[in-house]
This record gives structure tokens, sequence and C-alpha cells, in this order.
């Protein structure tokens, strides 16, 4: 099974993005904006109270889940059944659910607060699950066993899964499904990313995406423009599933969105040297080359060029790598729309702790926006609406 994310090329370790203090965005590209922006959220909550759990293939303990406080309240291994208090040195497998995490619940240190997930105060849970390359079908079921039986402990309200499982199957007979299921009974909220197939021919939906229980979550593109009837669709899987259900019920934004680099990678080293070309005057340039000798070959070999040329090279590289400042990258896939939407129904427990997991699906399928000119197989119900559905989740009686 894949993590629902697409790896842009050249990127060993990374690709994520939060909100900051951001350096200039390529020439004539509009600057990456945050998710309360692009989604207009309701800035009184910020999922107070909650703990989200992320099942992923690795994480990494980034400044925007750890300061100014720690809302790492553990990080377990599923496949070595260990449970450790502190997130151990990351690895190659640690950038994806780094990003996950940061774009839920990180409350942009590194980016002045600009990149901050919609649960910026939420606690984390972090289940690493697998690798990057592969994480299997009967781990993942596993892990969520493991949640389960820890939800009163650590407080799990909701679980946030953006990865699949190996094969198709039924729900009815298939243990993963059925212990998605048994989490949701539990009173846990899943969501889960739909992956992203949704160009081939044959755009399965994997387990536990098509449990009809949990939250499904697709993907749209907003093209970075707030302004109405500029959006369109990211390549994201949609059903029928095998057994004739639906998914996905929602969809949030899949692309162009803001998520941390991982530490001490060459990704970071690039980013962090065409963040500083991209802000020095032209009698630095050569130095600062010369001076980070072996990071990025391109630039070494233009280090005497042109101030005019060595620029263009910076622009066309930054916008190459997607790199938005020394921290953080854009990235993409249904696996950060789902982790947009677990922050959503953060918000909608901060604002109302009583709602039932049935409750909070029901409320953002009825306050959903649908997109128009548009299939409802491929969007389901539409687009979340953070405001309506937290004025929603207030309302309700329980």
């Amino acid at each position: 099974m894949r993590s629902q994310c697409q790896i842009p090329r050249n990127v060993p370790a990374n690709q994520n993005r939060s909100r900051g203090a951001v350096s200039p965005p390529p020439q004539g590209l509009p600057p990456i904006l945050s998710i309360a922006e692009r989604l207009h959220a309701d800035h009184r909550f910020a999922g107070r109270g909650n703990t989200i759990a992320f099942i992923d293939s690795g994480f990494y303990a980034h400044p925007d889940l750890t300061t100014p406080r720690n809302r790492i309240v553990a990080y377990h291994d599923a496949l070595h059944h260990k449970t450790l208090t502190e997130v151990p040195t990351p690895d190659e497998s640690s950038w994806h659910g780094m990003m996950t995490s940061v774009v839920c619940a990180g409350n942009g240190a590194l980016s002045e607060g600009r990149f901050h997930g919609l649960a910026s105060e939420a606690d984390v849970l972090l289940v690493k699950v697998g690798t990057l390359s592969r994480i299997k079908h009967d781990d993942i079921r596993a892990a969520i066993e493991w949640v389960v039986e820890h939800r009163q402990r650590y407080g799990v309200r909701i679980l946030n899964i953006s990865c699949g499982g190996d094969y198709e199957a039924s729900y009815l007979t298939d243990p993963l499904s059925r212990v998605a299921e048994e989490a949701v009974r539990a009173g846990i909220v899943v969501v889960v990313a739909v992956g992203n197939a949704g160009h081939d021919p044959n755009h399965k939906i994997m387990p536990p995406a098509s449990v009809p229980a949990v939250i499904t979550v697709g993907g749209f593109d907003d093209a970075k423009d707030l302004r109405p009837g500029n959006h369109g669709l990211y390549h994201s899987s949609f059903g029928p599933t095998i057994d004739g259900l639906q998914k996905p019920e929602v969809m949030a934004p899949a692309i162009w969105l803001a998520a941390p680099i991982l530490p001490d990678t060459p990704t970071a080293a690039q980013a962090a040297l065409l963040a500083s070309l991209a802000k020095a005057p032209d009698a630095q340039l050569q130095r600062l080359i010369n001076e980070n000798a072996g990071i990025d070959r391109e630039l070494d070999a233009a280090r005497d060029h042109d101030p005019y040329m060595i620029r263009n090279l910076v622009e066309i590289k930054r916008r190459d790598q997607k790199v938005i400042s020394r921290h953080y990258k854009h990235v993409d896939g249904t696996s950060f729309s789902a982790p947009i939407v677990s922050s959503v129904v953060a918000q909608m427990l901060e604002a109302n702790p009583a709602l039932a997991p049935q409750q909070v699906k029901r409320i953002l399928i009825q306050t959903a926006k649908r997109l128009p000119d548009v299939s409802t197989d491929i969007q389901g119900w539409g687009v979340v609406q953070p405001n309506a559905a937290v004025a929603r989740a207030i309302d309700v009686r329980i």
C-alpha cells in the first residue's frame, strides 16, 4: 500500500508546507495561501481539548508541533510494538507523516504563524506503520486496533489515515475494514484519504477508504484563487467501491498546500540555499554559491554567470522544486486533503465535544458545497465548509 500523496521528482525525503514568513514566490506565481484563508475557517476554534491520531509511514517532531508546547502525546511504532514519549531520529520514511500531521495540526512556528493548520492547538498521537515504500494491509489494521485500545489513555477523538491497503475488499469480510468500523463505533471519527488514481480507468477504492462508516476525502484544485468559479478537479480516486458504495463523501484542497521540509536533508539544504539567493543582492550571489558548494550542481556551474542569469536559474529551481521558503514547500495529494478535513473535525469537536462520529459525518455532508459541473460520483457532497460545519455543530442538540 502506498501513501496518498504525490511525490515530486528529486525530493529525497520531504515535501511539506506550513504558513510562514515566506520568501517571495517565484516570479509570476501567486503566493501560496494558508488553509484558513482558502477555506474561510472560523479562527475561534483550533481543535483545543482533542487528540488526533495519525497512522503513517513515519514522523518527525517538527517545531510546528512542539513549540511553544510539545503537543505530541506519544509515538508508537506499530511494526516493532513499542511506544515512546519522544519521536526517534528521523529517517527517509519520516517526511510523509510529518507533513500530514503538520498540515492538520501545525501552528506555523517556522512561518511566523502563517501556515498553520486549522487544528493548531490539538494534541497529536503519532503511529508509525511500515515505510514510505510499503505499508501492508494488515499492518494498518494492527495500527488501528492499537489506537482503539489506547484511545482513552490519550484522549483520541479523531484518527487520520493518509494511506491505503494492498487490495480491494468488501467491508463485510475484510479485517482492515471491520477494524475501521470498530474504531467509529468506539467513538473515533475516522478520516481517510481516497487516493490519487482518478486519472486511471481502474481507479479502485482501497480499504479503509472504502468503509461506509469512515469519512473518505477526495481532492480539488482551487488554483490558489479565492474568486468563485476558478476551481478545478484534482485526480483523486472515486467510487463506486467494490460493494457499490459512493466514495468519497467530501473534498478538500489537494494541491498548492504548504508543508514542512524535513530538516537535515539534501532537500532542506537546497531550499535554504535557494531562499537565501532569492533575497540576496547581486553582489552576494557568487559568494553564497561558493560557500554552499556541492548542494546544487547547476548553481555551482552557474556561479560565474551574470547576476540576472543566476536569478533566472534560482527562480526556475524554486518553481520546479516547489520551494516556498527555507522551511516549507508546496505539496499535493489526497494525503493532505484528509488531514484538512480532520482539522475541521477537531474544530467541530471543540465547539461541541458531545458530537458522535455519525453526527460529525452527517454535518460535514450537509454543509459541504458542491462544485458546479462536476459529477457527484467524483466529488460526493462537495467541498468542506469549516465555518458552516462548526456553526451546525454548535447548534446540534445532543
